[in-house]
């Protein structure tokens, strides 16, 4: 895994954000997550649910309506002990729990009731606040957006 990114900066309209990536927990969501990146899925996607308290979502692949992905095939869930607490970066997915896309969300505060059931890929080391400034809504009237994605 020489060639796995460390970080993912998400740059959004409220500031840059750094993830940790946890390879060690999802080698394969991990993988996706940054192919997607550095191929410029999430530039220009908006966040379209942001839940105070709870998470924002986005990675939908610009449609803002929570129904897109990618193109590539969903992933077999990498579920882990990891708990699902302020900043952590997680998969999205239907009720099949091998249907993670491309979808992700970011926890704002704990949500241990998704512990076990949801692939946990990262975690927010700088730019949290950016996080917590996005609009909220379901979705935000007025949504904020990826305006950059970059694995490194």
């Amino acid at each position: 895994m020489a060639d796995t990114p460390e970080t993912l900066t998400l740059t959004l309209d409220t500031g840059d954000v750094v993830i940790k990536l946890r390879p060690d927990l999802a080698p394969n969501h991990v993988a996706r997550i940054a192919e997607l990146a550095n191929e410029g899925f999430y530039d220009g996607v908006p966040f379209h649910r942001v839940i105070p308290g709870f998470m924002a979502q986005g990675g939908d692949g610009g449609r803002g309506d929570g129904t897109g992905g990618s193109t590539k095939p969903n992933l077999k869930q990498e579920f882990s002990k990891e708990p699902h607490v302020r900043g952590v970066a997680s998969m999205a997915r239907t009720m099949d729990p091998n249907s993670a896309n491309s979808q992700f969300f970011i926890c704002f505060d704990d949500a241990r009731f998704l512990d076990g059931q949801y692939t946990v890929w990262g975690e927010v080391i700088e730019g949290m606040e950016h996080v917590d400034a996005l609009p909220k809504g379901e979705p935000p009237r007025q949504p904020g957006k990826i305006v950059k994605a970059t694995a490194a």
